[in-house]
C-alpha cells in the first residue's frame, strides 16, 4: 500500500491511526490505495496494539421493553458518533445472566460498560471495577455504590404526573409503580406522595402498588386498584408499557380513561402515542441521556484516575398532555 501511494509505511500507519498531521494531498493518496487493494484494517490487532478495542457493553433488563428499545437506539447512535461500536446484553432482569454478560463483555476487552442493571448486580459492579474498566449506571442508581451515573429526575417527574392530575380536579389519585427495591420505581413514587402531600391530600398505602414494569403487571395492579378501591378517580403509572396494560384494564372494567378515571404514565416511549385514549406521558430526553453517558464514559476511558465521586448527571423530564388524563387527545402540549 504504501509503494502505491509513494508513501512511507510510516505515513500510511498516520492516516489509518490519525495519529499524526498529514498533508491533504498525500491523505489523498493513501485514501485512494487504501480504496484500489479494498484494504480492511485488522481490528483485533489494532486493539492489542492499542489496548483500546472501541468497543462499548451495554446491558439491559429487558431489550423487548419498547423504553429500553428506544433508549438502546439512542446509545447506539450516540456511541457510533464518539466513533465507538456497542455490544448488547439482556440481562432479562436475571443475576447470574447479568454477570455472564459482565464477564463476556470483559473477555472481548470492552473499553466500557454501561449498565441498567434489573437483577442483585453488586458482583457485576465488583467484577467490572477489578478489572480496571469504566463503568457508568443508567437509568438506575445501585444502591450503596458510589459509581458515575446518569439519570432522570424521578421524583420531579413523579411529582409533575400526579400535580396535573390534581389540576384536572382529580381527588382520589392512586400509584402503580415498578419494584420496591428499583430506584427509580421508589423515585417516582415519592413524586406521587409529595404532591398529593403538598396538596393537603392523603397518599394511603392501599393506593399504591408495585408491579413489573410490563404490561401486564400494570394491567393486574389496575384490576386490584379498581376492585378494592373501587372511588379512585385518577392513577400515577411509572411506565408507559404499564400504563398500556391500565388502559385495557380501565376499558376491561367499562371505564373510559380521561373521563371516568385520569391516567398519566411515565416514560415518553413511541408506544404512548398508540393507545385509545392516547397517553399523557412524563418524557425522558432519550437522545440526552444517551449523549450524556456515552460522553462520560469516554471522559473515564481518556483518565482511568479521574475522581469519579462527583461524577452523576440527573436530567429533566417533560409532562406530554394528551387524552388519557382529560386534556385534548390531539395536540399534545408539553409543560416543563
Amino acid at each position: 500500500m504504501a509503494r502505491l501511494a509513494g508513501v512511507s509505511p510510516a505515513v500510511v500507519s498516520y492516516v489509518l491511526n490519525d495519529s499524526h498531521p498529514v498533508s491533504s494531498g498525500t491523505r489523498q493518496k493513501v485514501e485512494a490505495a487504501i480504496e484500489q487493494l479494498g484494504y480492511r484494517p485488522n481490528v483485533l490487532a489494532r486493539s492489542l496494539a492499542t489496548a483500546r478495542s472501541h468497543t462499548l457493553g451495554l446491558l439491559l433488563p429487558d431489550s423487548s421493553n419498547s423504553f429500553f428499545a428506544q433508549l438502546a437506539a439512542a446509545v447506539e447512535n450516540a456511541a457510533l458518533e464518539a466513533g465507538l461500536v456497542v455490544l448488547l446484553g439482556n440481562g432479562a432482569d436475571d443475576t447470574e445472566r447479568e454477570l455472564g454478560y459482565v464477564r463476556t463483555f470483559l473477555d472481548r476487552r470492552v473499553d466500557g460498560v454501561i449498565a441498567v442493571p434489573g437483577g442483585e448486580f453488586e458482583r457485576g459492579w465488583r467484577e467490572i471495577s477489578a478489572a480496571r474498566v469504566p463503568a457508568v449506571s443508567l437509568d438506575r442508581l445501585p444502591s450503596d455504590l458510589d459509581l458515575p451515573s446518569v439519570v432522570v429526575d424521578n421524583v420531579g417527574g413523579g411529582r409533575a404526573a400526579t400535580e396535573h392530575l390534581i389540576e384536572h380536579g382529580r381527588a382520589r389519585i392512586a400509584c402503580i409503580t415498578g419494584p420496591r427495591e428499583m430506584s427509580s420505581a421508589i423515585g417516582r413514587a415519592e413524586g406521587w406522595r409529595g404532591a398529593l402531600r403538598d396538596a393537603g391530600r392523603a397518599a394511603p398505602t392501599e393506593r399504591l402498588r408495585h408491579r413489573a414494569f410490563t404490561a401486564e403487571g400494570g394491567y393486574a395492579a389496575a384490576l386490584e386498584l379498581l376492585e378494592r378501591e373501587p372511588g379512585i378517580d385518577g392513577i400515577f403509572v411509572a411506565s408507559d408499557l404499564q400504563g398500556v396494560g391500565v388502559m385495557r384494564a380501565l376499558a376491561d372494567h367499562g371505564r373510559q380513561a380521561g373521563r371516568d378515571i385520569a391516567v398519566v404514565s411515565f416514560d415518553g416511549t413511541a408506544l404512548s402515542e398508540y393507545t385509545t385514549p392516547r397517553l399523557t406521558t412524563v418524557s425522558q430526553p432519550y437522545d440526552r441521556l444517551a449523549g450524556e453517558v456515552v460522553r462520560m464514559l469516554v471522559v473515564l476511558i481518556g483518565d482511568p484516575v479521574r475522581d469519579r465521586s462527583e461524577m452523576h448527571l440527573v436530567l429533566p423530564t417533560t409532562l406530554v398532555t394528551r387524552g388519557s388524563c382529560g386534556c385534548s387527545d390531539y395536540e399534545g402540549r408539553l409543560a416543563a
